[in-house]
């Protein structure tokens, strides 16, 4: 009887995932350049994206885009004179299914200067579904070599809404960056509940030409 249960509940969780991730969805090539808006809660803010600095990274940030992602996404790690952080989606069964799917690792072509974007890794193919903006030069991360990879390949850069980005509220620092698991285990209502103040994606999509 158990074990019965056990499958129904498996096959429900199959088919509710399914529905909101699809494998088709990496397949999605990103245009040479492509412009898209970040709604946030503390303004709009405007990236450029080159797809010649990281084609596999850009296109990753275009399937995001494109597939609605980044809807009442917290931007959790906020470092003053660093970078600000996010990509962890408050949907656990779409934050696992974008998370465990990492990319090709590849070269840093374009220094991680101020209001540039790269995404978040921490060793072989795993850049995934968290980004993060430099809220300055960042130059050592072009080169950081740890858990078999080098650098944070940039992917965009902001190029209007630059005052917005430095208003997310980065009074928590570090501390959230250490409690991603409980983020991705809880969402947005652990994050609520004990840190009120983050600010959030509220959407982002393309922009036409």
């Amino acid at each position: 009887m158990r074990k019965g249960i056990a499958i129904i509940l498996l096959v429900l969780l199959s088919n509710c995932a399914s529905k909101k991730f699809k494998e088709k969805w990496l397949e999605k090539e990103a245009p040479a350049t492509f412009k898209a808006r970040f709604e946030t809660t503390q303004g709009d803010f405007d990236i450029e994206a080159v797809r010649e600095w990281s084609p596999a990274g850009v296109d990753r940030l275009y399937q995001l885009i494109t597939t609605n992602y980044y809807e009442d996404v917290s931007i959790f790690r906020v470092v003053p004179n660093f970078v600000a952080q996010f990509g962890i989606h408050k949907d656990t069964l779409i934050n696992k299914s974008w998370a465990e799917r990492g990319i090709v690792d590849e070269p840093v072509l374009q220094k991680n200067e101020a209001m540039t974007i790269a995404f978040a890794r921490g060793g072989v193919a795993s850049r995934s579904n968290q980004i993060f903006i430099n809220l300055k030069d960042n130059h050592r991360l072009d080169q950081l070599s740890y858990s078999g990879v080098t650098g944070f390949p940039v992917v965009a850069k902001v190029t209007n809404g630059q005052e917005n980005v430095l208003k997310f509220y980065n009074g928590y620092g570090e501390t959230l960056g250490r409690k991603q698991g409980e983020i991705a285990k809880h969402g947005n209502e652990f994050i609520k509940a004990k840190y009120p103040k983050v600010d959030y994606i509220k959407k982002a999509y393309i922009l036409k030409k």
